[in-house]
């Protein structure tokens, strides 16, 4: 063999002993900013954010009223541990280690229905970047009877296996609660008040899930409580099968291979939603296939050919009883809960589907009391009931509401841009599958199907909003000037009086009588605006 022959087998042969496995532990360790992880003020939202959210979707699967007690506890200037704790079902022992200290774990993203988290990497990520930020474990306390033990956990992550590494595991007593969860996670954090802020955060979790209650210790040793404005708790969402209208090739392809239904058609008829055995033999006709052809025995060219038919042969929508809306009347009360105004508007539209994925748009509209009138409409966006506090900019909501021409339901706007006036608005999408922009789930995807509805939502609301405006802000807004007006009558009257050398009190009444004259006619043109409206 060549002398350059053998050294490129060398260098091929020493290349070859680098490469090995990269855990997803591992890849996110030096990709941190991917989950939301980028600087200090955020991790520590992230960490709130993915402990409350478990602890909600832990509570509504148990049929519980949350209970949330939320603790920041500041160490150092630049340190904090966040404290998580709740009343729902708790986790069995065998469950913890996982659940909270391996990515990729979790129950929920096999499943079609709406559920706040879904990838398995939430609560375990934040648990990462305590380990990474200050080299402690993570602290786990579960209960799930009153008369069964609770079990205490310190956790880490084998970030080389993405396995859990139990620190300590003990029995606690924890006899004043039931049942139950609570976790502590150390972290290098900042903390401060605004916009994208924990106590931003709380707040917006209370108006859209008017179910809980949160009691929240800040950093300040100050205790806010968001109480629940109703015992009722959200519709459960039921788990639905795929559409095939939101299939892939290499979905179906998997399929094919792992199903235990004995022919396509069976196939077709239980693992798929809203096929029936015609609507079956209807796809594979079209596809040139048997129905009772084994699904193993497919070619990868009959896959794609019964791919093809699946996405032709016309199938009703899938069902929406996997989605768990707010309803209009429980997001008013979370409105008017915690946003104080002097109008409010709510809808919740009926659901729609886009790639085969059944999803829902409700709004709602707070105008006046306190809100601020000359700054910026306050956006609130929600996906499944969790906020989303960043990114609002790349957001398909934003491009929604800034696409809108808000001038005619009375609301100044300067451009493209984001309306201003005392008003706050909130959007909320609800989706068995929420097509965010990354995997730190703060903005919604540009599709044509979702900004659709959410425009159709909010020129709704912006309809009765301009009515109300009509007919009480500037009827209030006319009185004033009429009020200024009349408050400058005498002077008026003297100067009059000086130019005709009529007497000032004659002339004084003439302009007032003159300003009752006018009053009906500009109430009566107020009210004809109204109405062409």
């Amino acid at each position: 063999m060549p002398k350059e022959a053998k050294k490129e087998v060398i260098i091929a042969q020493e290349l070859a002993k680098k490469q090995r496995e990269i855990s997803i532990s591992e890849f996110f360790t030096k990709n941190r900013h991917l989950l939301g992880f980028d600087n200090p003020l955020r991790a520590l939202l992230m960490t709130v954010k993915e402990a409350v959210d478990n602890s909600l979707d832990a509570c509504n699967e148990a049929k519980i009223l949350p209970d949330i007690h939320v603790e920041l506890k500041k160490i150092t200037e630049e340190r904090f541990k966040v404290i998580v704790e709740d009343n729902g079902p708790g986790i069995v022992k065998e469950q913890i280690p996982r659940i909270f200290a391996k990515l990729l774990y979790g129950s929920k993203f096999h499943r079609l229905r709406m559920s706040r988290g879904q990838q398995g990497i939430g609560i375990s990520a934040s648990v990462l970047y305590s380990q990474l930020s200050t080299g402690k474990a993570s602290v786990i306390l579960s209960k799930i009877h009153p008369k069964k033990p609770a079990h205490y956990y310190e956790l880490k992550i084998d970030t080389a296996k993405n396995e859990p590494l139990i620190v300590k595991d003990e029995i606690k007593d924890w006899s004043h609660k039931d049942h139950g969860t609570r976790i502590e996670i150390e972290l290098d954090a900042k903390y401060q008040k605004g916009k994208q802020s924990v106590d931003e955060f709380l707040k917006q979790v209370a108006i859209v899930n008017p179910y809980v209650k949160i009691t929240y210790i800040t950093p300040e040793n100050e205790k806010i409580e968001f109480p629940r404005v109703t015992n009722e708790l959200p519709i459960e969402a039921k788990e639905i099968m795929p559409h095939p209208y939101g299939l892939e090739l290499g979905t179906l392809i998997r399929m094919l291979a792992e199903t235990s239904a004995r022919s396509v058609q069976g196939l077709l008829t239980s693992e798929f939603s809203r096929i029936g055995s015609g609507t079956a033999k209807e796809m594979c006709e079209k596809a040139g296939l048997k129905p009772d052809q084994k699904p193993h025995s497919l070619t990868a060219e009959q896959a794609e050919k019964l791919f093809r038919s699946m996405q032709e042969v016309k199938v009703i929508a899938p069902p929406t009883d996997c989605l768990s809306p707010i309803g209009a009347e429980l997001l008013e009360k979370g409105l008017r809960k915690e946003i104080p105004a002097d109008f409010y508007v709510t809808t919740s539209r009926s659901p729609v589907v886009y790639r085969g994925f059944p999803f829902t748009i409700e709004v709602g509209i707070a105008y006046g009391g306190s809100l601020e009138k000359e700054s910026q409409v306050k956006l609130m966006r929600f996906a499944n009931r969790v906020p989303l506090l960043y990114q609002q900019g790349a957001c398909a909501i934003t491009e929604a509401v800034t696409g809108i021409s808000w001038k005619p339901y009375g609301l100044n706007q300067s451009g493209s841009n984001i309306p201003t006036g005392p008003a706050a608005i909130v959007i909320h999408m609800a989706s068995v599958w929420v097509p965010f922009t990354s995997e730190a789930k703060d903005a919604i995807a540009h599709y044509d199907e979702i900004i659709k509805e959410i425009k159709l939502a909010l020129q709704e609301c912006g309809r009765k909003l301009n009515a109300y405006i009509n007919k009480h802000v500037r009827a209030q807004e006319q009185r004033e000037k009429i009020d200024l007006f009349e408050k400058y009558i005498p002077e008026l009257a003297n100067a009059l009086s000086n130019l005709t050398s009529d007497k000032k009190e004659v002339l004084e009444e003439k302009l007032k009588k003159l300003l009752k004259k006018e009053l009906p006619t500009l109430e009566a043109e107020n009210g004809a605006k109204e109405q062409s409206k």
